[in-house]
């Protein structure tokens, strides 16, 4: 079993940054990979990237090379998603999601937060 909430959402200004924080439990936590969603209103929910158990593989959408980042942290059972140059198309429900590893993150994910909102402003 792995539990996850997520923090860090609000409202900024376009081209600020923010970083969100997905905070991990349960004794799965050290074997699985873990990952972020977002769902914007009207749409489809639509992967962000994953990042492994161990860290060295990470995985990005391809609207999100270069501008977010995907980290953990083991120690702290932490995983962060670092946004920069906010846009205000970035606005939707960010989760954070777990699988066995990053290809399951991505195409079937086996656990789920409750999502955090961030809202951007033009």
């Amino acid at each position: 079993q792995a539990q996850l909430a997520e923090s860090g959402g609000g409202f900024v200004q376009a081209g600020d940054s923010l970083r969100l924080s997905c905070a991990t439990s349960g004794p799965r936590f050290g074997s699985i990979a873990v990952g972020w969603f977002r769902q914007a209103p009207g749409k489809e929910r639509e992967f962000v990237a994953s990042i492994s158990w161990s860290g060295s593989i990470t995985t990005y959408g391809d609207s999100f090379k270069g501008r977010f980042t995907i980290s953990r942290d083991g120690a702290e059972n932490m995983v962060y998603l670092q946004m920069n140059s906010l846009k205000p198309e970035d606005t939707a429900i960010y989760y954070c999601a777990a699988a066995l590893n990053t290809d399951q993150v991505r195409n079937d994910p086996e656990y789920w937060g409750q999502g955090t909102q961030v809202t951007v402003s033009s």
